[in-house]
């Protein structure tokens, strides 16, 4: 006899499933043209009409995706919609939506709610439902599967739950979609084998887990991994500075070691959306446990430091030069969050923009990739990107090398900025009184 899990991964398998994508971001995008790509027609949900608008026109918003890449998916049944009630085509539903921290600095999953809540008067028998977005572990059991369920359907018979975390890393040229490892946990073996049987077509190796929350909790430690590794170079780098060593030129030996070591760069600070939230959602969830997570917490503290230090870096090298933070004007270069990408989730910049700012002086940036800056929950300035060239530099009392983004001309930048504060090592082995490394 055969089962609903049987006909939806045989619908999977021979690409009659219709793939539905929930948030169509920097996660839910890329997704969306694998899926388009192989030939599976891809239902797109957002909650953004602008968004939903210029998909539909085959434009892309986001910089190192291609128009061209979403006009093909257009020609090939690709389409995005605000209406949730289309949910119903979909054979999967694969939810890629933002779980960023409130301003206690604790999960903040009502963008996960809000969209289970929007599609759970419009689930269907033999659909496979997949949460990617960052959570602490049990956030599948305990706030989806009793929302899917008061739709009538049994999890693990009629309707399958999977936990499979995105592992995107946006404007990386070596990794793709496709070649990234999928992790996949479901509530149930069934559930798993439909989960398996969405993301096998797609990408090159899938790695089936035991249970949804040893996948929430793989993603968290991945990210904790990274995100305490650098809390420890951040702070070696402040020993390293007072000692009068450059930390740049340390860890690039240290990572000569061919076993043993993996090297990680100190900055101004964690950028992106997952490695500084990440460790709040365990240390959160850990305390239901009776448990105090010191050690990422620490980690935590040291990385949320680092904007503070930047600018106590600044104000040393303008007293250097007889003058106060209060009244200068401060040219920040580069405001998202890593290089060569228009990414402004959680960018340190715009925190180290934030102290300048409130300490008097004149703040502006320059960025090729974020021509104006950006409309974000937490964060406003009314600015437009300054054009780097001599002249513009010489205006600026101090320039702070926030993102090393590639299209910098690094040399006319020190050739003709008054003050570099250097947070990425781009000026490592130079010794000069106006290049402060921070």
């Amino acid at each position: 006899m055969t089962t609903i899990k049987d006909r939806l991964i045989g619908r999977l398998e021979r690409k009659e499933a219709v793939i539905g994508i929930v948030g169509l971001g920097y996660v839910g995008l890329p997704l969306m043209l694998r899926y388009s790509q192989i030939g599976y027609r891809v239902l797109g949900i957002d909650i953004d009409a602008s968004k939903v608008e210029k998909l539909n026109a085959g434009r892309s918003y986001i910089e190192h995706i291609a128009s061209e890449q979403v006009a093909r998916a257009r020609d090939a049944c690709f389409e995005a919609t605000t209406d949730f009630a289309r949910a119903a085509e979909a054979d999967a539903l694969i939810l890629c939506v933002p779980t960023p921290l409130n301003k206690y600095r604790e999960p903040d999953i009502s963008f996960v709610i809000g969209t289970v809540d929007a599609l759970k008067g419009h689930l269907r028998e033999g659909q496979v439902i997949s949460l990617e977005s960052t959570t602490y572990p049990g956030t599948t059991e305990e706030e989806l599967l009793p929302r899917v369920e008061e739709s009538g359907l049994t999890v693990g018979e009629t309707l399958f739950l999977v936990y499979s975390p995105e592992r995107e890393d946006p404007g990386n040229p070596d990794f793709e979609t496709r070649t990234i490892p999928k992790v996949v946990g479901g509530h149930t073996p069934a559930c798993r084998e439909a989960g398996v049987a969405l993301y096998r077509p797609a990408i090159d190796q899938v790695v089936p887990l035991s249970s949804t929350r040893a996948a929430e909790m793989t993603k968290l430690l991945e990210n904790i991994h990274r995100a305490v590794n650098i809390g420890l170079v951040n702070e070696m780098k402040i020993v390293a500075d007072r000692m009068g060593i450059d930390i740049f030129e340390v860890v690039d030996a240290a990572a000569t070691k061919p076993f043993g070591f993996t090297p990680y760069y100190p900055g101004p600070g964690l950028g992106g959306h997952c490695i500084p939230i990440d460790p709040f959602y365990l240390t959160w969830k850990a305390r239901e446990y009776g448990l105090h997570t010191r050690f990422i917490e620490l980690s935590g503290e040291i990385n949320q430091g680092m904007p503070d230090y930047v600018v106590s870096k600044l104000i040393e090298g303008l007293n250097q030069q007889g003058r106060a933070l209060n009244g200068s004007r401060v040219l920040i270069l580069g405001i998202a969050y890593k290089k060569n990408v228009d990414d402004m989730r959680e960018s340190p910049s715009v925190h180290i923009m934030e102290r300048v700012r409130d300490r008097g002086a004149e703040v502006a940036y320059s960025d090729p990739h974020v021509p104006s800056f950006p409309p974000m929950r937490e964060h406003h300035f009314d600015l437009e990107s300054v054009p780097l060239s001599p002249s513009t530099l010489a205006e600026y009392d101090a320039v702070i090398v926030a993102t090393d983004h590639d299209r910098f001309d690094y040399d006319m930048i020190r050739a003709h900025a008054r003050l570099i504060v250097d947070t990425r090592g781009i000026y490592r082995g130079i010794n000069e009184e106006r290049v402060i490394k921070a």
